[in-house]
């Protein structure tokens, strides 16, 4: 009898609670039922973390160097005092064409107020592609060298450059020392191959925007006009075409320090509107062999860098 009236008991405690529910209001929510995640929610890049992730980027470079030299070239002695600075500008628009190779095309200016032809001294149109294949990086082009009024050295190039990503190998997260093998050949002018090897590497100075690019390089040509050295006559220097001479061999070597120091921070400017950086220079180049066309000089500059 008492197993009995437990289970009424029950019973009626059971009707009362369905009669309360019956008599509360329905809700139903359109909005999908939210569940905890064991993954953190995706950061949501801020002002100051935001940068261009578009299809299209820009990096200019404008920068004052001491002399201009050129594949170990001097072609600021035409006039004025010795360290007269050439104001060099260089532009460059890339398309991330997705699959595809990078198209890329720009133009390098060299300003030198003190050259008694022409304030432009050169111009540099060029355009080319670019596939980056881990650890090969592949880029070919097409370079057009302009000298107002000296028609007369007018010429043009094809390139291809070859770079190596060799942090694929050091497993390291950027690369080590970045060897590249650059081949152009001068198919109107000066008929002839220009072949350069470089390395160098960006020490990144832990807690500033300092970073150190020690620089080598060193030509090799091979029966290229524009590297003779018998029949100058002086009147132009830099720029004057020799009619005989020896037109093959190690040209020239190179070493240099490149200095770049991020501004965005100082200057208040977000990533999201570009990258500005303080550039500074420091090369010394010199020749190999006597018979080829090459300078001796130590040259700096300074510049300012803007990246979008």
């Amino acid at each position: 009898m008492k197993k009995l009236a437990a289970i009424a008991a029950a019973g009626t405690v059971l009707a009362g609670m369905a009669q309360t529910r019956a008599q509360e209001p329905l809700h139903f929510s359109l909005q999908p039922q939210r569940h905890e995640s064991i993954y953190a929610p995706p950061e949501i890049a801020g002002e100051e973390q935001g940068v261009n992730a578009g299809g299209v980027t820009l990096d200019l470079r404008v920068t004052a160097f001491t002399d201009y030299i050129f594949r170990g070239i001097e072609r600021s002695e035409t006039g004025g005092r010795e360290d007269d600075p050439n104001i060099q500008f260089d532009g460059t628009m890339r398309f991330d064409l997705g699959k595809f190779p990078d198209f890329f095309m720009g133009v390098f200016t060299n300003i030198y107020d003190s050259d008694p032809v022409s304030r432009f001294q050169e111009i540099r149109p060029y355009f080319g592609l670019e596939l980056t294949a881990r650890p090969i990086i592949l880029t070919v082009g097409n370079t057009f060298y302009i000298f107002p009024d000296r028609d007369q050295l007018n010429t043009g190039e094809v390139w291809a450059k070859l770079t190596l990503d060799d942090s694929y190998f050091f497993r390291s997260d950027d690369p080590v020392l970045s060897p590249y093998l650059l081949v152009a050949w001068d198919y109107d002018k000066n008929n002839g191959f220009y072949i350069e090897f470089g390395v160098r590497h960006d020490f990144e100075i832990l807690d500033t925007q300092f970073v150190l690019s020690p620089i080598a390089r060193v030509a090799y040509v091979s029966d290229n006009k524009m590297f003779r050295t018998g029949g100058l006559t002086g009147a132009d220097p830099g720029f004057e075409m020799a009619t005989s001479g020896s037109d093959s061999g190690f040209q020239h070597y190179e070493i240099g320090l490149e200095a770049t120091y991020t501004l965005n921070d100082v200057l208040k400017i977000s990533a999201r509107y570009g990258k500005v950086d303080l550039k500074g220079y420091l090369f010394y180049t010199d020749g190999i062999e006597n018979e080829l066309r090459a300078d001796t000089e130590l040259y700096g500059g300074v510049g300012i860098g803007f990246s979008y």
